[in-house]
């Protein structure tokens, strides 16, 4: 047998958390432009606008949604950050191995 929750009428209705639609955009915008490397700029602001969205999920008790968003948002804007890190990585790889093979320093034809 189901039990029906009753609310009292004074409650307000479930809102959905703006705050943690943004912090789902920005990590979406993040990710997007995390292999240019500005995606660190929009994961950034996501991690701490994600801070206050957390604090005011909590706060409102229930009557705040949003919480699958803000998850997503934190995660993507995480990978946002990490293909940021590896583009770098790999451009800095590459230009050591093309530094390499034009031979480095380019010293004179009598010295060994």
């Amino acid at each position: 047998m189901s039990q029906q929750v009753l609310r009292h009428p004074a409650d307000p209705d479930p809102v959905r958390s703006s705050k943690a639609t943004a912090v789902l955009a920005l990590g979406v915008a993040a990710v997007l432009t995390g292999p240019f490397v500005g995606g660190v700029i929009p994961a950034t602001i996501a991690l701490l606008l994600a801070r206050e969205a957390r604090a005011d999920l909590h706060a409102a008790g229930g009557y705040l949604i949003g919480t699958g968003r803000y998850e997503r948002g934190v995660r993507l804007a995480w990978g946002g950050i990490v293909l940021a890190i590896t583009t770098v990585v790999v451009a800095v790889v590459r230009g050591l191995y093309l530094w390499a093979q034009t031979g480095g320093m380019d010293f004179d034809s009598t010295v060994n």
